[in-house]
């Protein structure tokens, strides 16, 4: 049998050979670290849904954020526990709430990391949906005054980044204008774009103290078989101002990310998600797979997708193994 010249295994020989025609890589500065942070002093709560994830008081997460800087990361997406909760999510509004103390001792500590703000309702009403109630359900337009509030808290306390995942209609254009009006048209947004409604939320939720006390957010969040319906939300996101758009969760979507790569010129980000990340632990810890390993393999599945921004909880581990 006559063998073709172009033997693919020439360049998979040694190491070097493999780097030198890897199609797609990866560093540090391409991952979001998400955090949790709660009222408190020295205060590190174990998440235990989630290995190796805490909740952090504010003097806690400076110290974590600093560390991540040192490892090469150059932005984090926070999520709040308030000292309390009410049907209207009136502690997101605070000045002096959880979200705003910790962006503002971040942006005096470490000026150089961008800090982005999570703004949404659910981890701070008492019925854990993403807005105001009315019938049953969240109530669109109701919701929008609150989020754009919310949006103007953590713009005066110094957010590099505004990041809407509550998936109300038209709440980019509503918090673009709020932004603008108030003299933060600088600041942009990372809109949640293409977010579905999902089981691997399902620690996050332990996380951030916001499971839903009734019901499910499938009236707002999207249904995961629709993928025409995300390339609309996400065009939708575009025309009300998003500067950067987020597909969620990542690996379930691959195919919605490389979609989104293939028809929007714009920044894409991918959130690996809770789910995600515990499941990769959990097999990790009864050593079923090597989790440097699956760890690498993931992220770079959701960069050839086409994300050119990661959201991992992996972020500090991955810096080590992309630096």
């Amino acid at each position: 049998m006559e063998f073709p010249t172009r033997r693919m295994r020439r360049l998979r020989r040694t190491p070097v050979l493999r780097a030198m025609v890897r199609e797609t890589g990866l560093n540090p500065g391409d991952f979001i670290f998400p955090l949790f942070v709660r009222p408190g002093e020295g205060l590190r709560c174990a998440v235990l849904s989630m290995p190796g994830v805490f909740q952090m008081s504010v003097d806690e997460l400076v110290e974590e954020c600093r560390a991540a800087s040192d490892d090469g990361i150059r932005a984090v997406l926070l999520f709040g526990i308030p000292e309390y909760k009410d049907a209207l999510g009136s502690s997101a509004c605070d000045e002096n709430g959880i979200i705003p103390r910790a962006v503002r001792a971040l942006k005096a500590q470490l000026p150089s990391l961008a800090v982005i703000t999570d703004v949404c309702l659910c981890e701070y009403t008492d019925h854990g949906h993403c807005g105001v109630i009315r019938d049953g359900d969240v109530d669109n337009d109701a919701t929008l005054e609150l989020l754009a509030r919310e949006s103007l808290v953590h713009a005066r306390a110094g957010a590099d980044i505004i990041a809407p995942s509550d998936m109300m209609d038209f709440r980019v254009g509503y918090i673009r204008d709020a932004l603008d009006q108030e003299g933060f048209a600088h600041i942009p947004i990372l809109s949640y774009a293409a977010k579905f409604a999902s089981g691997f939320y399902g620690p996050f939720r332990d996380a951030a103290e916001s499971p839903p006390k009734f019901g499910d957010r499938r009236s707002y969040q999207m249904d995961p078989a629709n993928r025409r319906e995300a390339m609309t939300e996400i065009a939708l996101d575009i025309e009300e101002g998003a500067d950067i758009i987020m597909v969620k969760p990542a690996m379930p979507c691959l195919d919605i990310i490389r979609e989104a790569r293939d028809r929007f010129d714009f920044p894409i980000a991918a959130y690996q998600v809770s789910g995600e990340y515990s499941m990769i632990q959990a097999a990790a810890g009864n050593g079923w797979l090597d989790l440097d390993t699956v760890i690498s393999e993931s992220l770079t599945a959701i960069r050839r997708a086409g994300a050119d921004l990661i959201i991992t909880y992996f972020a500090r581990r991955a810096a080590s193994l992309f630096r």
